[in-house]
């Protein structure tokens, strides 16, 4: 491909293309023209892959609207309509291709490279904070903020719900915090008879807060996490920097939903705690805490949080009857979808790292934002971490608009996958509309671009 022949289609495009949208088109072209060799036969494979796997995301509803009409063979419309299966579906297609063109050791070598520690650290952590002690005592945590809130039916409780178990994620990371949040939400909430609307609008400003939730601190946003180390941002640059302004902006858009939704949130009545029967030892309770605080200390070390794990499950077993069922399989397609995603998205470095890095600081927050609806937001922020010599106002704008976009899509933040596992159950067909998902959560992302951007 010549470069006057990128240059010419590249002119007739901008000429219908104005905003920030213009500008990451502006540096996909750009980037193509600056390479110095061009994308190898996996690369191409891997980028058209990597578009179709996204457009199967947006597809899983149809899936399952199959397999209820379609029933003779509604198990291969069920998996096909498993969001959490797609990532991981499409990446064995990419390894499949990498064995033909490649050779056995080029793809074994390959999957091999990639690192897996995060879809087996979000497995082990959702798996803990979803047991029956955790949950008791984030539920009573949260009902005791509520009683300061002296509001009718449920509506102080979903507000401290969608307002402060997101930037508990900052302390107990973000997976451990969706986890909680989507299954309060989903016991409490979602199993009433509320509207579609709300769903969605719960779906929406939970996933934005959570991504922008995580950062008071320097090691519970994964975006935050790749970067922390090499540009040295400690907890107390977080906060400065970006977490007073994270905390605004959650509050801000918990209050706007919890004011649009205040007459039917009010004629939910809310439910006391446990019961005697149900309620765990407090002993035990601290037994599972600290195994969740182990994990969360260990998050880079699988060798040792998965022993912790492990030694968890021992003690599960030992208690039973304080237990309910362990979300072993919501955990696993979860850990699948992120794994699949790692091995998809190593392939596409080549036109992601030029495009971002062919933008100026005053328009890659803008960029990041929207790229990040189409890749993981940690990924972007990586592969800035790669690049020497970038301006601490670059870095700052980097990982502000990853963290502002990561709740537009499922793939947007690693915690996505696993709240919408929890939750799914309640939509029709079990499925959340991705569209629904994307309109929900621009209203929320709005509130947290402007935060960053202007305070």
């Amino acid at each position: 491909m010549s470069n006057e022949w990128v240059t010419l289609v590249w002119h007739r495009v901008r000429l219908n293309i104005k905003g920030s949208t213009g500008v990451i088109i502006r540096g996909l072209a750009s980037a193509t023209r600056g390479l110095q060799m061009a994308p190898t036969i996996i690369q191409l494979i891997a980028a058209v892959l990597f578009a179709v796997a996204i457009l199967h995301t947006f597809a899983t509803r149809f899936f399952e609207h199959l397999a209820h009409t379609r029933p003779a063979h509604a198990g291969l419309w069920h998996l096909l309509g498993e969001v959490e299966v797609v990532f991981g579906f499409w990446a064995l297609v990419l390894v499949v291709a990498m064995f033909v063109t490649d050779g056995t050791a080029a793809a074994t070598d390959y999957v091999e490279s990639r690192n897996f520690t995060e879809p087996m650290f979000v497995f082990a952590i959702m798996v803990i904070a979803g047991t029956r002690p955790i949950l008791q005592t984030a539920m009573a945590g949260v009902h005791l903020a509520a009683k300061a809130i002296p509001l009718p039916g449920s509506v102080g409780f979903y507000f401290i719900v969608v307002a402060l178990v997101p930037l508990l994620g900052s302390f107990i990371t973000e997976p451990a915090a969706m986890t909680l949040a989507a299954l309060i939400l989903a016991e409490r909430i979602f199993s009433r008879s509320v509207s579609t609307r709300l769903k969605y609008a719960t779906l929406g400003v939970l996933f934005v807060n959570i991504s922008i939730g995580g950062t008071l601190t320097s090691f519970a946003a994964p975006p935050v996490l790749m970067v922390a180390a090499k540009w040295n941002w400690d907890i107390g640059f977080m906060m400065s920097a970006f977490g007073w302004k994270a905390a605004i902006a959650v509050f801000v858009n918990a209050l706007g939903v919890t004011l649009l939704f205040r007459k039917e949130l009010a004629g939910l009545t809310q439910e006391t705690g446990a019961s005697a029967k149900d309620s765990v030892p407090l002993p035990l309770v601290a037994v599972h805490l600290g195994f969740l605080a182990g994990v969360v200390v260990f998050a880079h070390h699988p060798a040792i949080f998965m022993g912790l794990f492990l030694f968890f499950l021992g003690v599960v077993s030992a208690y039973r009857q304080y237990q309910d069922r362990l979300i072993l399989r919501e955990g696993l397609l979860v850990a699948f979808f992120l794994a699949g995603l790692v091995v998809l998205g190593g392939q596409q470095q080549w036109w992601l790292q030029p495009a971002l890095l062919s933008m100026s600081s005053d328009v890659v927050f803008f960029g990041a934002t929207i790229l990040t609806a189409f890749t993981d937001n940690a990924a972007l922020t990586y592969l800035g971490s790669l690049v020497e010599g970038l301006s601490d106002g670059f870095k700052y704008a980097l990982v502000a608009g990853a963290v502002t976009g990561g709740g537009l899509t499922i793939i947007a933040n690693a915690p996505n996958p696993a709240g919408i596992a929890i939750l799914r159950g309640h939509f029709d067909e079990e499925a959340v509309n991705p569209m629904g998902l994307l309109l929900a959560a621009l209203p929320p992302t709005l509130v947290a671009a402007l935060a960053f951007k202007f305070l």
